[in-house]
């Protein structure tokens, strides 16, 4: 059961890792909009020009979270590929993963059936 808390701990990582990302853009966005807001901007303007402007400044300050986040959903996507061939490995009556890349049978087919 340790091994099910261990799983989501990753899910956890990944999801505070994007909402970070996200907050950080949204507070780009708001620092961007507020400033030209305090110039006289109209707001509505603003915010859409902040919009416009923090997509490619983002890109260059938060590349350290971008990175973050691409191992984070890398993380993630190896996890559920593992899982994923581990529930197939069990739905074809393997007792392992392994098992899919060997002949156990000596028959020639790599799931072990004896056709």
């Amino acid at each position: 059961m340790d091994e099910s808390r261990g799983d989501h701990d990753g899910d956890h990582g990944l999801a505070a890792t994007f909402a970070l990302y996200a907050l950080a853009r949204l507070g780009l966005v708001a620092v961007v909009a507020g400033v030209l807001a305090a110039l006289g901007v109209p707001l509505v303007i603003a915010v859409l020009a902040g919009l416009l402007v923090a997509m490619p400044l983002s890109m260059v300050l938060f590349r350290g979270l971008r990175a973050r986040l691409d191992a984070a959903l890398e993380t993630s996507l190896t996890r559920r590929r593992a899982e994923r061939s581990a529930l197939r490995a069990r739905l074809r009556g393997e007792d392992e993963v392994a098992a899919t890349r060997s002949d156990p049978g000596g028959d020639g087919q790599p799931d072990g059936r004896t056709d």
